[in-house]
């Protein structure tokens, strides 16, 4: 819920109110709208609720019936935010990268993004909260393959989990903006005092993988493509190891494996040995 303070408040004549507005892509965006007539009201705009705690507007609904004009400004202020909170997330990747997680400040970070401190606190609560988003930003597109492997209706779900594994490591290879990233996780991120957020989020995010690998290994197994006594459990923390592993292999030797070649069949190895070794079988109670 959103505030909208007279405009009194912000130095500005009675003619008008300035909106504010924080979407659920944590953009924030400011729209000046006219004051005329009287009302106290709670409206919608977008997905979002606003609520005004003083002032006047002439309607009592702000979408769809402002004017296009204000429509437009909307529009573009959100896309400059966006276009911001994008260019900053891009100078922390890059000053994160040069220097370490510990030794970047804030105030490095706008610098290298042309724009103030301000503008980075306006996206971003602090260092940690910015981290996370720039980390999340390489995560994105695995997203809708671990929820596929995870759909009882899914007809392959050990084919959708396998596809995961193997693009994030040839994604990893090839692509110079997740292998930084990685980069700066695993090698360049001290989780000092400050880091605190970044290290629970971080833990959290294994727990999480590895409960989705588990799953999708169940539903695998309800599909008749894994053995019915397959210790799923041992088996994802196995399969997340590889990969965990495979990534700072990648990483500290870039030159001793081509994993953007050779990803394919270094999964399929794996789960081949998933699915016939010994060691792997729950043992009958």
């Amino acid at each position: 819920m959103t505030d909208i303070n007279r405009s009194s408040r912000l130095g500005l004549s009675d003619r008008g109110v300035l909106l504010y507005i924080h979407s659920r892509m944590h953009v924030k965006v400011r729209l000046y709208l006219p004051r005329v007539g009287g009302c106290k009201f709670a409206s919608q705009f977008g997905s979002e609720t606003v609520k005004l705690s003083s002032g006047r507007l002439k309607n009592a609904s702000i979408n769809p019936r402002i004017s296009a004009g204000h429509t437009n400004m909307v529009r573009r202020t959100k896309e400059e935010a966006l276009e911001t909170r994008n260019r900053i997330l891009d100078a922390a990747e890059r000053i994160f990268f040069q220097k370490g997680v510990s030794r970047t400040s804030l105030a490095d970070i706008a610098q290298a993004a042309g724009v103030t401190r301000g503008a980075i606190y306006w996206h971003f609560a602090h260092k940690s909260e910015l981290f996370t988003e720039m980390f999340d930003r390489v995560l994105l597109p695995l997203d809708e393959l671990k929820a596929a492997s995870l759909d009882p209706n899914e007809t392959d779900p050990l084919g959708r989990i396998m596809e995961i594994c193997v693009v994030c490591l040839r994604d990893t290879a090839n692509d110079p903006r997740r292998r930084r990233v990685f980069d700066i996780l695993f090698l360049k991120c001290e989780l000092v005092e400050e880091m605190g957020p970044v290290m629970e989020r971080y833990q959290t995010n294994m727990r999480e993988g590895l409960a989705k690998l588990e799953g999708g290994l169940r539903n695998a197994i309800s599909k008749g493509q894994m053995p019915a006594d397959l210790d799923t459990k041992l088996a994802a923390a196995m399969v997340h190891a590889f990969v965990g592993g495979s990534l700072r292999d990648m990483l500290f030797l870039p030159d001793a494996t081509d994993f953007g070649a050779h990803a394919q069949r270094m999964v399929e190895v794996i789960f081949d040995g998933l699915r016939v070794s010994p060691a792997l079988r729950r043992k009958a109670a």
